[in-house]
């Protein structure tokens, strides 16, 4: 997610104590495996993020989501069912979905109606016969779906969940609001692929993450839509959007399929930025190795939200970011085109990890915004440090954040630090061998930040744990490598 602009812009504690302090600090893992004959148990209600503990379920993995929508019209509830196919990693009484914001019908396992109770934002889930370990099952909760259902944070994110268009809608999953358009394991560290079947009225189109499959013109003149993923994503990285759209398809580096989904009016006042995304996708492997997934694209939204948002293989980019000034829209789709390797293909574990993935986009978007007409990267750099003493005491430190401020500035430039510090006192050959060696060794996967720590290290060739940590976590900024001079502002309020 990009924050160009200015931003405008809960756990329950009881239950959160209870949820071990080992998942907080080593982040969300698959759960051990108990012996088969162990009596059936509820599973997890959340995986103890140190950020959102309740996000994400315990006791199970997903290894599918079918999302079935029959959209209506704009702000018009609509009906809805999710299928998800599950493997039960315990034996299980009873499990949780995170689940939020639409009217309950009804709930099956394995084709059985099972009881549903809604506490909050869980949808807690007891089947007519426990599942054992190992077991592969099926549930389906059917619905109406809200498109009205938006929540707030004051930090860079702005409105979240399901954003109107004049015609339709896009979706702002991050964090976690995935759970208002679907029921879900909502948590960056459990991904899925998706199905998605989106059935609109004439004259609209659908699209969602992956490869359209399907297009299917139906009797009564709707038309329904079916993509799939292709790949595993995190829920946060979901995107399903209607409108009157116009596909733009183009070709990138080794052939890659670009295809770019524009509103009908806004076609050719976004063209001449959108066409340099076959450029940018070559400057970033020269840095980081293969694009890692199979296609790409920009969803232009008709939207006044602020933000851009790295849904997996076609980011979310507001029609504004498009129609200013060049360099302010290349440094928006470069640092969305940038989370495609850390962020999506390289996931991150636990929320405290986000700087990981916002850290990298900044650096390479500042990077490349430098090499083509923008601001100096060092003086950049050399402003946040000046800052960072003060953002660590309103924000935390980069791998510290708490949910209030989880996308505040520490965040961005602040995290982007880090790396720049990393930089300087490894240099720019051997930072660049342990950028590529993080995208590779890593994708398609889950990584901490102290992963992120250890492989630095084994590539560097020497420990950088006593380095990276007062830089990740200290309450004071260390002196920068390479620049004696460069001073940090004492720390006001």
């Amino acid at each position: 997610m990009s924050t160009l602009r200015t931003p405008r812009r809960r756990a329950r504690p009881a239950l959160a104590a209870a949820i071990t302090v080992a998942a907080a600090l080593t982040g969300p893992v698959s759960q051990a495996a108990p012996a088969a004959s162990a009596a059936p148990s509820p599973g997890a209600a959340g995986l103890g993020d140190p950020v959102f503990p309740l996000d994400g379920k315990g006791g199970y993995e997903v290894g599918r989501y079918t999302l079935d929508f029959d959209w209506q019209a704009p702000r018009t509830p609509f009906e809805a069912s999710t299928t998800i196919r599950a493997t039960a990693t315990q034996a299980l009484s009873r499990f949780d979905l995170d689940f939020a914001g639409n009217t309950l019908h009804s709930v099956t396992v394995d084709g059985k109606t099972a009881t549903a109770v809604r506490d909050g934002d869980e949808l807690v889930i007891t089947p007519k016969a426990a599942l054992p370990q190992g077991k592969v099952f099926t549930v389906k909760v059917t619905y109406t779906a809200d498109p009205t259902q938006i929540r707030h944070r004051d930090d860079a994110i702005e409105d979240y969940g399901w954003i109107p268009t004049p015609d339709g809608t896009v979706l702002y999953p991050q964090p976690d609001g995935a759970k208002m358009i679907f029921p879900s394991n909502d948590h960056p560290s459990r991904r899925a692929p998706i199905t998605f079947h989106i059935t609109t009225p004439p004259g609209l189109s659908a699209v969602a993450n992956g490869r359209l499959t399907g297009r299917t013109e139906q009797a009564d003149g709707r038309v329904k839509w079916t993509y799939d993923s292709e790949q595993p994503l995190a829920t946060q990285l979901a995107q399903l959007a209607i409108g009157r759209f116009t596909f733009v398809d183009g070709t990138g580096p080794h052939g890659l399929p670009i295809r770019d989904v524009v509103p009908d009016d806004l076609v050719a006042p976004t063209e001449e930025y959108r066409k340099l995304t076959a450029d940018h996708i070559a400057w970033l492997e020269e840095r980081l190795g293969p694009y890692p997934f199979n296609r790409y694209g920009v969803l232009v939204g008709d939207t006044d939200l602020g933000v851009a948002l790295e849904t997996q293989s076609l980011s979310l980019v507001p029609k504004a970011d498009l129609l200013g000034t060049r360099v302010d829209a290349e440094r928006n789709l470069v640092h969305e085109l940038a989370h495609q390797w850390t962020g999506d293909s390289v996931g991150i574990k636990t929320w405290s990890d986000l700087w990981l993935s916002e850290g990298h986009a900044r650096f390479y978007e500042r990077q490349y915004s430098q090499e083509h007409g923008g601001d100096s990267f060092e003086t950049a750099m050399k402003t946040a440090y000046t800052s960072h003493d003060q953002w660590r005491h309103d924000y935390g430190a980069p791998a510290e954040p708490t949910e209030p401020n989880l996308f505040k500035r520490m965040r961005y430039d602040g995290s982007a630090l880090v790396l720049y510090a990393l930089r300087e006192k490894v240099g720019e050959q051997t930072f660049g061998k342990i950028e590529r060696a993080w995208v590779t060794t890593y994708k398609g996967k889950t990584a901490s930040t102290q992963d992120y720590v250890d492989l630095a290290s084994k590539v560097a060739g020497e420990d950088l744990d006593g380095f990276l940590h007062p830089w990740l976590y200290g309450t004071k900024t260390p002196p920068m490598p390479n620049h004696p001079d460069w001073v940090v502002a004492p720390v006001q309020g």
